[in-house]
């Protein structure tokens, strides 16, 4: 079995630019506010009166669990004695009110996951109790204690986690309580309890948490609307995969590749990587998020494959899981895809949803929509200051014959643990994702040779890279890793150079009607046909705001030319503003775009707009299509 690179220490890696920016943020607003100590809203749920009286389904508890994971990775990146002390002080309290069972949840008991419920009629998301969010919020807790385990070790921590684990096991195993039980979308708010038990394995090594993670599997699959295993490798779509609920399917394939990491056993990873294909052809928006919302009831639901909408929604907490996905199947694979992905959605959907102070986030952001600001309860907040915690953990990989690879560009610099090097510094000096040039300076601490890895992106074409000066031999392939392989001395740079080109986006929102004849052929009508056109720069999607000020649609006509003559690029400004695309048209004035998290100034209650609708004829395929090597969700 193919033995993984531990995570890098995120005391060793910074970032500035875009993501850097919005770690400080995520710093100094969220994780520094929302939770300082036992009195905080969102801990104070957990005292033991308040817990005694809670008969809801309410799912606020989660929060305690997102905030220790968050908060652990970024104290321990930024040395912050403060968030430190606030991160002892909650675990610590946390951990006082653990029950002698291993409960430390916020139900009282009659509601407790651990007694059956009376069963009440399933509603359309399959909720079958009023307590579905119990296991929810131990699964957030055994991360967050484990989070701050890792970090900072205290073993009180770890033996919190591994309570909660052993009364999980303890209750999934006594036959009358189905994992499928406790959660609602047909289960899957409850099985994503495979993510934690196989944390929990890796953490202490002890049988029993891997059991829990089969058992759960097991559950899971046995369960005919759910049927996680099964219907994956037979193909289903995601949104055909209980609700297709996006947060929680994508959480449960997180725990399926984590298993397929503890056990080695192939068809979890088959399974995973079937409906990672099925979300990333069918289900993400231009700017990388998962998207839901169209003629559905529930806004976090995938689409039906094809759907098309701009006004579909993209909530931060499913965000979070995709990031998390990417991440553990580039941890399995070493495939440049899936950290393309996760560069992608975080300089995207994710920059998107944050406010600059740190502490506001939106609960959904739009391609084409206004920019809301959720309330003080609302999950994505604390979903979102986890992503942006994933960041730098993903930016650099060390494999164990000392191959280094930047996986993310971005100013900063990283600080590694080399196995050849004794220790390796990388600098890059850029304004990436504004500009395509990177200067890599390697600093070793003593001369080794290794090979270092740089992703090429997708969409770089022509791409060129040079090492102190001279021209590497080969030639970078967009979407793979270009490998430099030589002895490697302090002061070496490699310089990497990625085309920036506005690439245009056409999609189709396209409806037809199956029938048949009377004579029994079959008999095809198109209803629908709607067109639309967006852009993209390197790894940013852009967008305006409203149209002539006041419009939140409009439909373009455009020229039978090339792309070049009516859409143009400004390259950075030389004050720091970040680059312009402009939309020439001959019958109006230009609209400019500019990158679409900075889009409205990320005031509350600003508009975007990613799509554009297009006049007929354009709705028809264009050959330009070839320019976009992958295409955001469409129905051709």
């Amino acid at each position: 079995m193919r033995r993984y690179a531990p995570a890098l220490d995120p005391a060793g890696i910074v970032l500035r630019g875009p993501l850097g920016e919005a770690l400080d943020a995520n710093l100094a607003g969220r994780l520094s506010h929302f939770i300082v100590d036992e009195t905080s809203p969102a801990i104070a749920l957990f005292a033991p009166e308040r817990r005694a009286r809670n008969e809801e389904g309410d799912w606020y508890g989660e929060h305690a669990g997102k905030w220790l994971s968050a908060a652990a990775k970024a104290a321990a990146r930024s040395g912050d004695a403060q968030l430190l002390a606030n991160l002892r002080r909650v675990a610590d309290f946390l951990v006082s009110t653990q029950e002698a069972d291993g409960y430390l949840g916020t139900y009282a008991p009659q509601r407790r996951f651990m007694r059956k419920q009376a069963p009440k009629p399933v509603s359309w998301d399959g909720a079958p109790s009023v307590r579905t969010w119990d296991i929810w919020t131990h699964a957030y807790l055994i991360l967050g204690l484990l989070e701050t385990h890792k970090h900072f070790p205290e073993p009180r921590y770890l033996d919190a986690a591994r309570r909660i684990g052993r009364l999980c096991l303890r209750t999934l195993s006594a036959g009358d309580i189905d994992i499928t039980d406790l959660g609602n979308h047909f289960g899957m708010s409850a099985t994503v309890l495979l993510d934690p038990a196989v944390e929990l394995y890796f953490a202490t090594g002890e049988q029993d948490f891997l059991d829990l993670a089969l058992t759960v599997l097991g559950q899971a699959d046995a369960h005919p609307p759910l049927a996680l295993l099964t219907r994956a490798l037979a193909g289903a779509d995601a949104a055909e995969i209980a609700t297709g609920k996006a947060y929680q399917l994508a959480w449960n394939l997180v725990g399926l590749a984590k298993l397929h990491r503890a056990s080695g056993h192939a068809d979890y990873l088959r399974a995973v990587q079937a409906l990672w294909r099925s979300i990333r052809e069918r289900h993400l928006t231009l700017g990388g998020g998962p998207w839901g919302g169209v003629a559905h009831r529930s806004r976090e639901v995938f689409n039906a494959p094809g759907a098309f909408s701009p006004q579909a929604y993209v909530e931060t907490c499913s965000t979070l899981a995709w990031i998390q996905l990417n991440r553990e199947l580039l941890t399995i694979t070493g495939e440049a895809r899936y950290a393309e992905e996760i560069e992608r959605s975080a300089y995207n959907d994710l920059l998107a949803a944050q406010a600059p102070d740190g502490e506001d986030w939106c609960y959904y952001v739009f391609p084409n929509g206004r920019r809301v600001h959720t309330t003080y309860w609302r999950c994505c907040k604390s979903s979102g200051a986890m992503a942006v915690e994933e960041v730098p953990g993903v930016a650099y990989s060390l494999g164990e014959d000392g191959a280094t690879t930047v996986n993310l560009y971005a100013a900063g610099s990283a600080r590694i643990a080399h196995p050849l090097a004794g220790e390796l510094t990388l600098a890059q000096d850029t304004a990436y994702p504004f500009d395509g040039e990177i200067r890599l300076r390697v600093s070793p601490r003593r001369a080794a040779r290794f090979a270092l890895r740089l992703r090429i992106p997708s969409w770089a074409q022509d791409a060129r890279v040079a090492v102190n000066g001279a021209a590497a031999g080969g030639e970078p392939a967009p979407g793979d890793y270009f490998a430099i392989e030589r002895e490697w001395r302090d002061g070496d740079e490699v310089v990497l150079r990625l085309p920036m080109r506005p690439v245009a986006h056409r999609a189709l929102n396209r409806n037809v009607q199956e029938s048949r004849a009377p004579d029994g052929s079959p008999v095809a009508q198109e209803v629908l046909r709607h067109g639309y056109i967006g852009f993209t720069c390197g790894p940013l999607v852009y967008a305006t705001g409203l149209i002539d000020g006041f419009k939140s649609e409009e439909t373009v006509r455009l020229p039978d030319a090339p792309t070049a003559d009516w859409l143009h690029w400004s390259p950075p400004g030389a004050d720091g503003a970040p680059p312009r695309l402009e939309l020439r048209l001959d019958y109006r004035a230009p609209l400019a775009f500019e990158p679409y998290y900075r889009a409205g100034g990320r005031a509350d209650g600003a508009w975007r707009l990613t799509w554009l609708s297009l006049a007929p004829p354009a709705t028809a395929a264009h050959e330009d299509f070839a320019h976009d090597p992958q295409p955001p969700s469409k129905n051709w």
